[in-house]
């Protein structure tokens, strides 16, 4: 077997320093069920960086113990790359890893874990370990997947086997192919995506679990990578996108549309994995549950502190601020003229609440979450504080259009993929091609022009349960208190009130099963195709009582109309001219939205030209510039 003296020196050291930190770890109360954590700007970096390795090493012994508290009867691979990696049950470790090679699993879910122990046990696991790893990758076939995440996990775990395995034939791999064409297949793919995400943006764009499954494969890179381009590749790419996490966040919680969320996290907006990286790099929200796949990430944590700039941008910031971003759909394979879609995305971020939106129409056909408003809270655990409307597109041809599969079973087998609302009338996760959207700062306008014929023929408009002084006033508004926000939700066409129901997984030998439960939340549902959600969001310290903002946001000039074509005129409580027609571009102050014009990002904080592979993080006098068309991190601090 191959050995790096680099990996073998770094893995000696962190795991001398984990052996030596964090004795209380096994008594301590774990961060997710602790009081959550306060907004405080650490200034001194050695203490950030000695919080943030009191995290990871929290993270470490807890995972290590999984067997010992009795939450599982064996270690799995997260457990053993713990308990590797603090230098400990390593002859156990080595059994458990060659009785879990005997039923090997297939594709990236599987491919990223075994890689973690393989590389962490790398000169500690047995030889009769590592031959079963080895013969594993030779003889059980890896399935691809067919989202960017699974390719940017499959094709980082099989870049980094083949470079721990050179020179080898292609009959000792399961693809077939040599050592090396593993490595310049992977390579290449890792690199292309690169490309196109920093030229025309991701397209699983500010995801609220996906974030996990690059990051994870890219720290794998800045840690295993024998390739000191690939290892500089991979923090790059990290500081990528932690810079959009913090951007878009309000006390650690992820804010505005996401192109991949689940009928969980759209309402409970904290619990998602992009909550346990803020917590991990930031320290400003509680992780989830058992840090899920942050167990893997906290393993190899240790090669990487988050930049200061981007710390300050998550942590200290002055006022409110709008960020633009340019990000694309999915692939679509059929139905379109263009394989990428371009996605404008817009984020207007203040301290008490966020809005947040796309263009409307198709960007990923299940997962989708096209806007919100959402609101802070002192502790996000179990809350729900967001308002929307979607109109609950489901149909086979709206899949097939970016998935290669047979049409007559997409729509019935996505439920049993863990997507179970999809086909269901009350859902409320997913995009439309029949919804346009429109954004100017705080203010929403959502239209709906559903053909006669389409599967549901509604819009759902989501109530939280958290929100106070829920008022139907009879100018047709509806006024609603979120935390220290005023909302006021216009619905175009009659509605009625149903109760949320949840979706709760439950315990099953195999497959995904749910019940559903009443979450306390309430949807208003529309039931006409032509129809329309107007949304103004401020301030509660805007105004002198509730009664002050409902009476300036019934002053404020609308016009509707639902046919022939539903149409919008409305003065923002921002004094904007707003009018917007379904089918036309949106205008403010009688000017068009030219998306023509929209570059990678734009705001105060992130700064990027469309095609530039170049990105500038700024943060008062701070700037960092991320280019890969040199491979160049560069810190400057700019004069007063």
């Amino acid at each position: 077997m191959q050995h790096s003296n680099r990996i073998t020196r770094r893995l000696f050291l962190i795991t001398l320093s984990l052996v030596g930190s964090f004795l209380g770890s096994l008594t301590a109360q774990p961060s997710y069920e602790a009081p959550a954590p306060g907004q405080e700007v650490v200034e001194d970096a050695a203490e950030r960086r000695a919080q943030y390795m009191d995290r990871v090493n929290e993270v470490i012994h807890w995972r290590a113990e999984i067997v010992e508290r009795g939450d599982s009867e064996k270690m799995d691979l997260a457990s053993v790359s713990a308990n590797l990696l603090l230098g400990r049950k390593i002859e156990e470790c080595s059994a458990r890893v060659i009785e879990l090679m005997e039923t090997p699993g297939s594709g990236p879910f599987w491919m990223l874990p075994i890689v973690t122990a393989t590389f962490t046990g790398k000169d500690l696991l047995s030889d009769e370990a590592h031959a079963a790893i080895r013969k594993a990758w030779k003889e059980t076939y890896q399935l691809r997947g067919d989202t960017e995440n699974h390719f940017a996990m499959y094709y980082t775990m099989l870049y980094l086997m083949s470079e721990l395995y050179p020179n080898e034939p292609g009959e000792t791999w399961y693809t077939g192919k040599s050592s090396e064409e593993n490595l310049i297949e992977s390579r290449d793919y890792l690199i292309d995506w690169m490309d196109i995400m920093t030229t025309i943006g991701q397209g699983e764009f500010n995801p609220t679990h996906y974030i996990g499954e690059y990051a994870i494969p890219m720290l794998f890179l800045v840690s295993w990578a024998e390739d000191p381009e690939m290892r500089l590749r991979g923090k790059i790419v990290l500081d990528w996108l932690y810079a959009g996490l913090a951007a878009n966040t309000i006390n650690g919680v992820l804010r505005g549309p996401n192109s991949r969320t689940d009928d969980s996290s759209v309402v409970e907006r904290w619990n998602s994995l992009a909550s346990f990286f803020s917590w991990i790099n930031f320290g400003n929200t509680p992780p989830q549950r058992g840090f899920s796949w942050g167990n893997y990430y906290a393993i190899v944590a240790a090669n990487y502190e988050v930049p200061e700039v981007i710390y300050r941008i998550a942590m200290d910031r002055d006022g409110p601020f709008e960020q633009r971003d340019l990000k694309r759909s999915r692939h679509r394979w059929r139905y379109a003229d263009v394989a990428k879609r371009p996605i404008y995305k817009t984020t207007y971020m203040t301290k008490d609440y966020a809005v947040g939106s796309y263009q409307g129409g198709m960007a990923d056909p299940i997962q989708t979450h096209v806007w919100d408003v959402t609101w802070a809270t002192p502790d996000p655990r179990g809350k729900h504080p967001t308002m929307f409307s979607i109109h609950p597109y489901s149909a086979s041809e709206g899949m097939q259009a970016y998935f290669n599969v047979r049409p007559d079973t997409m729509v019935t087998a996505v439920a049993a993929e863990g997507k179970p609302s999809y086909d269901v009338a009350d859902k409320l996760v997913g995009c439309s091609p029949f919804e346009e959207v429109m954004q100017n700062q705080d203010t929403i306008i959502a239209l709906y022009d559903i053909p006669e014929g389409t599967r549901f023929e509604q819009v759902n408009g989501f109530f939280s349960k958290d929100l106070e002084d829920i008022i139907e006033d009879e100018s047709g508004w509806i006024f609603a208190r979120g935390g220290d926000s005023y909302l006021a939700y216009y619905p175009m066409a009659d509605y009625r009130w149903e109760a949320h129901m949840a979706y709760k997984r439950l315990p099953s030998t195999g497959g995904y099963k749910y019940e559903r439960v009443e979450s306390g939340s309430q949807i208003i549902v529309s039931p006409h195709r032509k129809n329309g959600t107007i949304v103004q969001a401020a301030a509660v310290s805007e105004f002198s009582s509730f009664e002050d903002f409902k009476a300036t946001i019934r002053a404020l000039p609308l016009e509707i109309k639902l046919e022939p074509t539903p149409q919008v005129k409305f003065k923002s409580l921002r004094g904007k001219e707003l009018s917007f027609k379904y089918g036309s571009a949106p205008m403010v102050d009688g000017k068009r939205i030219d998306y023509s014009k929209w570059k990678l990002f734009e705001g105060p904080y992130l700064n990027a030209e469309k095609g530039s592979r170049k990105l500038v993080i700024s943060h008062g006098r701070i700037e960092r510039i991320l280019d890969f068309n040199t491979l160049t991190l560069s810190d400057r601090v700019l004069p007063n």
